[in-house]
């Protein structure tokens, strides 16, 4: 079966990237092409190995990427210019980038907070106007009030640090809650124009597993957040979810 369309991820790693990467390429779930981007090239060969063993026919291409400006530019190139990716149209984009920084206030300095932010939340705003970019280039930019379709999801990953942080989290924190005001102003902006931005809320530990801590709800499995952004993907524009808290049935909050 042909893949039926394009999904773009950065931060492919070993347990979220590999589950969110394995159902939307499945040809049982979402049947997409899926441009990988992580920034090391070995990495992103052993999320290709993995998948590949379950699912032989995923249709996967690596982009050795960090979050700089230049290097997310290079990779959205080349996913255009990709022969894998000919013919298909870009529908889900996902920055699912890990971001920790934790340091004594008094420790820290102007430039490694500057540093944090630059890297995590310049790397979520380049990602994104790409990503718009992208999708009008191949949807179109008509509204949606003028007949326009939707374009397409982008999907930030946060995590609990976005509404609140604990001490010596200064540079996390800001750069986790940026992200997440970053995704609300894009909300209000592109939705009438088709394009469905979420900002989903990750409490807890996720792993690329189906085991016994999935089974008793203390774990989520990377699979069923793959499922959830499918999902999200799939909404129509007569219901778009925004925000999603995302927690195993154990997590206290």
């Amino acid at each position: 079966m042909s893949a039926s369309g394009l999904a773009i991820l950065i931060g492919a790693g070993p347990n979220t990237g590999t589950g969110i990467a394995r159902i939307l390429s499945s040809p049982a779930h979402g049947n997409l092409a899926v441009a990988l981007l992580a920034r090391r090239p070995e990495s992103l060969s052993s999320v290709i190995s993995t998948i590949r063993s379950t699912s032989p026919d995923a249709v996967l291409e690596a982009f050795p990427s960090d979050t700089s400006k230049a290097s997310i530019e290079k990779a959205f190139q080349e996913i255009k210019s990709h022969k894998s990716f000919s013919g298909l149209k870009a529908e889900v984009a996902i920055y699912s980038v890990k971001h920790s920084s934790k340091k004594p206030f008094l420790e820290e300095t102007r430039e490694e907070f500057e540093g944090s932010l630059e890297e995590y939340v310049g790397g979520a705003f380049t990602f994104a106007q790409e990503s718009v970019k992208r999708f009008y280039a191949d949807h179109g930019e008509e509204a949606l009030s003028v007949g326009g379709e939707k374009k397409g999801t982008l999907i930030f990953t946060g995590t609990l640090g976005a509404l609140r942080c604990n001490a010596q989290f200064a540079a996390y924190g800001a750069g986790r809650a940026s992200v997440r005001q970053l995704a609300q102003t894009l909300a209000r902006e592109l939705s009438e124009k088709g394009v469905h931005v979420v900002h989903t809320i990750a409490n807890g530990a996720i792993e690329d597993k189906d085991g016994e801590d999935q089974k008793t709800g203390k774990k989520m499995s990377a699979d069923a957040v793959g499922e959830t952004y499918l999902w999200l993907h799939n909404q129509k524009p007569c219901l778009w979810t925004h925000e999603l808290d995302m927690r195993p049935a154990a997590e206290k909050f």
